[in-house]
């Protein structure tokens, strides 16, 4: 692999080297009892808003109607989105099944290390579950569960 490719640059340069490639747009897809709640849930840990229908469409019902999508459950998924379209759309999805073990992948959300504890009690208000504490040399967080029992860590 080239010096390129590996973002070095040649000594003196300033300018960051691109690669021609483009980074992957992702989506976070959560399994959940109930899409929408853990999507209000989510949506105010991350800032984040429900998802607008399509364009040219005032309404999901609308929406899915034209896609010819069964709206007999509508908690069958919710989507939630950064309104400044940086960060990637979150889909909650119902399952049957519910949690059975501990995550093997989990969100870290980062806040103002002075509001730390005033953030994850407003969290635990809304739903979530202070699991511990830590304050280790690479760092201070808290850990939660949210509604349904997933870990994250607040920063």
């Amino acid at each position: 692999m080239d010096a390129k490719r590996l973002g070095l640059r040649p000594a003196g340069h300033t300018t960051p080297v691109r690669d021609s490639r483009m980074a992957h747009a992702i989506q976070i897809t959560v399994d959940a009892a109930d899409p929408r709640a853990q999507g209000a849930f989510w949506g105010e840990v991350l800032d984040y808003v429900e998802q607008p229908p399509p364009p040219g469409f005032d309404t999901w019902e609308e929406a899915l109607d034209a896609f010819g999508i069964d709206r007999s459950d509508p908690n069958r998924a919710f989507a939630i989105v950064d309104p400044d379209g940086v960060g990637p759309r979150v889909l909650f999805l119902k399952v049957p099944e519910g949690k059975t073990a501990k995550n093997r992948l989990h969100l870290d959300v980062h806040t103002d290390p002075g509001q730390l504890h005033a953030r994850a009690a407003a969290l635990v208000e809304l739903g979530a579950t202070h699991v511990a504490e830590f304050d280790e040399p690479e760092g201070h967080w808290i850990t939660l569960l949210d509604p349904e029992g997933n870990e994250f860590c607040l920063h």
